[in-house]
């Protein structure tokens, strides 16, 4: 049986794929647990209605659960606007500002995300908050260069304060290494920040290549709560 937070995730998922997905489109698939449950339903809707999907992964788990599903796999390069996007959160802000990459797939995301014409966003109610860093504690999540990560380090913390930390993996010795050969840093923040400055900022820091922040591109934000009942953000 389903737990409480997993309810909310299929909910979610299944709200916002049957609002949103539609025949012919050109569709991006996200990353992360809750994006299983929106694959899923779209494979259901797919054998019933014959939707003509082509499906852009953004990571090697979409990649995965594209083809495990039976759905049309594509790529940027034959398709590169993409009609819809979905995808999950680490955290979302009361203006669906989000944080990404606890997966570690946030440049990819991104990438996709900018090439969408709408992005939505699904998640259970514990990634629902205020501001930024209320419900998430693990930090912002930075893509950088491996011969950088250090120097990159230390300009965050002398910049913005906090703690810049170098995410190590948990099935291997070392640090996580994303799909594109880089490594990962979080940096734990203090306080409320001016959002745009930081994202701004972080990547004029010679070694980053991309933030976890998602700003100003999501059209809506699908929260399922344990109960199975959806609230739909939007601006």
């Amino acid at each position: 049986m389903a737990d409480g937070d997993q309810i909310g995730k299929i909910a979610a998922a299944t709200k916002a794929v049957d609002e949103n997905i539609k025949s012919g489109q050109i569709v991006g698939i996200g990353s992360g647990s809750t994006i299983v449950f929106a694959v899923k339903r779209i494979a259901e809707r797919n054998k019933t209605e014959n939707l003509n999907l082509v499906c852009i992964p953004t990571s090697f788990q979409a990649r995965q659960l594209i083809q495990d599903n039976d759905l049309t796999l594509g790529s940027l390069e034959t398709n590169p606007e993409i009609d819809v996007a979905i995808d999950g959160a680490d955290e979302v802000d009361k203006d669906i500002n989000l944080i990404k990459g606890g997966g570690g797939c946030l440049m990819q995301e991104k990438i996709i995300a900018s090439c969408a014409k709408e992005l939505f966003v699904i998640a259970d109610t514990r990634k629902d908050s205020t501001t930024l860093g209320t419900t998430w504690t693990k930090g912002v999540p930075i893509e950088v260069l491996p011969m950088a990560y250090r120097p990159v380090q230390l300009k965050i913390e002398q910049i913005f304060g906090g703690h810049a930390k170098l995410r190590m993996a948990s099935n291997k010795a070392g640090p996580v290494v994303t799909d594109n050969g880089n490594f990962l840093i979080d940096w734990i923040f203090e306080g409320v920040q001016d959002w745009k400055q930081v994202d701004r900022q972080l990547k004029d820091i010679p070694g980053v290549i991309e933030t976890g922040l998602f700003l100003n591109m999501t059209k809506a934000a699908y929260f399922g709560s344990p109960e199975g009942k959806v609230v739909v953000r939007t601006k």
